[in-house]
Formats: structure tokens, sequence, C-alpha cells
């Protein structure tokens, strides 16, 4: 069976695979991207771009079309139900580090369908939908992938394999790499409607993260919809989790007992995890995005450390593929700086999202912390800088 050259191929064709292919394409790279399933599906997972993310998207020649299918977000609060009181945020205060002083509420698929449309008018790079990688073997010269089609095994011969292919990740399986971290003893279910819940709410921002103790929620809006996501017992079927009742029982908690009966566009329950790969690098395959790294979703920050997984992988493997330039010391710094970043600021910020939601605004400690954020300039920029993933990147450039 003859194999398919390419310098670059990207398992996984979601906005980490996305935007690495993108930004290698530019430059000239011949790319290849395989995605297991026939199409971008209507991910309703991840909806927000963080301003240093938009950045990035920016440089790529994206963020145009991109806001025009989006929504910004400047402010985000907290919102305690019990208590009435509310805490904002307002990315205007970082504006002097970006030109983007705002969150960008657009969902994940629609990023990956703009840049499926640019790659496909690139001579340098493919993107196959309904081809899965299945099998490697690399050796001291490139990797050669085997890959499943609905009518056919293909194989590819590569000088870098990426895997970029999600949290069930084939190719961090056959390298046997732990994936250390623990799953959440809960699920989480997402809905999504086109209903104005604005009119019920007068205190809603575009990003919401309220606290109803003993219960908690997340409410945001994307450009045609709001989204509910809502934690629920872990022993449950997903029928029943996603069933009308439990929708009405989250929207008559959400808008009050009188709430009428609401539409969904999408119901969507899934685990949520904590996970790290304990290495994202083996000679010529590395991993990005979710199959190198998992979080709970409190703060955004899973499909934007992805992208940024993908950004700092790109500035390696140019001058690897492009100038001949040693390929060890720049993917190793690759893992050392995205691995660090993932354990000492996405993990800990995440899983502290979680723990303030589920403790509730109204504890002493909680208030007199947000108390001092609304207060305190210098406190209030720097918990910016840190939920905005400015202060992540700049670790990142400090690790050697």
């Amino acid at each position: 069976m003859q194999a398919e050259h390419c310098q670059v191929l990207i398992a996984g064709g979601g906005p980490t695979g996305m935007v690495l292919a993108y930004a290698l394409a530019l430059q000239g790279v011949e790319v290849r991207v395989l995605e297991s399933t026939p199409r971008s599906l209507e991910d309703m997972r991840a909806s927000t771009i963080h301003p240093p993310t938009l950045d990035m998207l920016k440089t790529l020649g994206l963020l145009d079309e991109l806001q025009e299918i989006g929504l910004k977000a400047p402010v985000y609060q907290y919102h305690n139900r019990q208590t009435g009181a509310s805490y904002s945020f307002d990315l205007h205060d970082i504006a002097d580090l970006t030109e983007h002083p705002y969150r960008l509420q657009c969902e994940q698929f629609k990023l990956v369908r703009v840049i499926v449309e640019r790659l496909k008018a690139m001579p340098n790079a493919h993107v196959e939908f309904g081809t899965m990688a299945l099998h490697f073997e690399q050796d001291a010269d490139g990797v050669t992938v085997n890959a499943e089609t609905p009518m056919a095994i293909k194989t590819y011969r590569t000088d870098y394999l990426i895997g970029a292919d999600g949290a069930n990740s084939t190719v961090r399986k056959w390298l046997g790499t732990e994936f250390d971290g623990f799953t959440y003893p809960e699920f989480f279910l997402t809905l999504s409607t086109d209903y104005p819940i604005e009119a019920h709410l007068p205190w809603v921002a575009g990003v919401n993260y309220v606290a109803d103790p003993p219960k908690w929620c997340v409410l945001l809006r994307v450009p045609e919809l709001w989204r509910i996501l809502v934690p629920v017992s872990g022993d449950e079927s997903d029928e029943a989790v996603t069933s009308d009742a439990r929708k009405d029982e989250v929207f008559r908690q959400l808008l009050g007992p009188d709430a009428p009966t609401i539409t969904t566009k999408h119901r969507t329950v899934y685990r949520v995890h904590q996970r790290v790969a304990k290495t994202f690098r083996d000679k010529r395959v590395l991993l990005m995005g979710d199959a190198a790294h998992l979080n709970n979703p409190l703060g955004g920050f899973g499909m934007n450390s992805g992208i940024h997984d993908a950004w700092n992988l790109k500035d390696k493997l140019l001058p690897i593929l492009l100038e001949g330039a040693n390929p060890d010391p720049l993917l190793d710094r690759y893992e050392r700086q995205r691995r660090k970043v993932t354990y000492d600021f996405v993990q800990a910020q995440t899983i502290a999202n979680k723990k303030a939601l589920e403790e509730g605004l109204a504890s002493s400690s909680r208030e007199a912390h947000f108390t001092k954020l609304s207060n305190d300039r210098d406190a209030r920029r720097a918990y910016l800088l840190e939920q905005s993933m400015y202060a992540s990147l700049k670790r990142e450039a400090e690790i050697p």
C-alpha cells in the first residue's frame, strides 16, 4: 500500500488541531488533518475565546470573520441567588495589554468551519473527514500512520504526528502515556435555548457564574442562544439527565416556579475530568489540547489552552521544518512549557473556579475575596490577568 506524504499529520480536527494546521499551512508547510467524524459537528461545549487567544487569531487573519459571527462579552460576573450580591469584572481594565479587552462568545465548531474553508483553498493543506488514525510506528526519519476510512485503510508517511484527537486520544493510548488526575463524580449538563432569559433575570450579563447554595450554574450568551450548564448526579442515566422533566426542573430553578415550558435547541451531558498526560512528546509524536490535558469548563480555559498549545508548537515546528533547526531542544521546550503551565495554572485555576461556585459567594472568605477585588484595582488587575490567561502565557515564556 503506497503511503501518502506530508510534513505534519494532525490526528483530530477540533479547534486545537485546526489552528495548528492553518498556522503551519500559512507558512508553506505540507499539512494533513485526519478527523474521524464525517463533518465538523455542532459541539456545544466550548464557546469562550479569551483575549490572548483573540490576539493569536488576529495574527492568523481569522478574527474579523469570527467577530462577525461571535458576540463580544467584556463583562462577566459572579452572582449569588440567595443574597442578590453580584461582583462584576470588566476586561477593559486590561485594555492597555490588548486590542481585544473582551471574551468572544463563539462556539468552537464555528471556528473550525472557518478554518476548514480557508484550508480548502490551500494546495499544501488537506482535511480528511471520516478518517481516524488507528496505529503508527516511528523511526529516525519519520512516522508511518495507518488510518481507517469508511471504505479502506490508508497509510501516511509524515515527519511529525500530532495527537489532537481529544480526551479518548488514540495517539496517546498507542504511546502508552499515562493520563494522571481524576474524574469528577457528577456529570455536567448543558442546555441551550433561544428563549429570552434576560426578560426574567434583569441582573444577567453576557457571562454569569451563579451560586445558589447548594446548587450552582453557569449562564452565558452566545450569538443566537442562551446556554445553561449545571452539575447533575453521576448515578443517573443519560436519558434521565437529558429528559424533558430534568430540563423543566433546571429552568424552574433558574427562572422561578412559574417559568414557562421552554424549548431547547441542544442538550448535552458529559463527564468532567482533571487530567494531564505524563509526557507531551515521544520523539516525533506530540500531544496537545484535550489529548494532552483535560479540565472542567469553569472559566473557559479548555479550548483556549489547547489553542495556546498549538501556538507554542507552531513556533517550535516552523524553524525545524523550514530552517533545519535541531528538533530536540525545541520540542523538549514545548513539552516543558506547556506541561508546566497546564499543571501550575490551568488545572489549579479550574479546580479553584469550581470550588468557588460550590462554596457559594456568601461564605465570609469568598465574600471578602470578591469585595477586595472590587475595591482594589491592583488586585482586580492581577485577577483579570489570571482569568484571561495572560498570566499563564507570561509564565510559559519564562520557562527555558
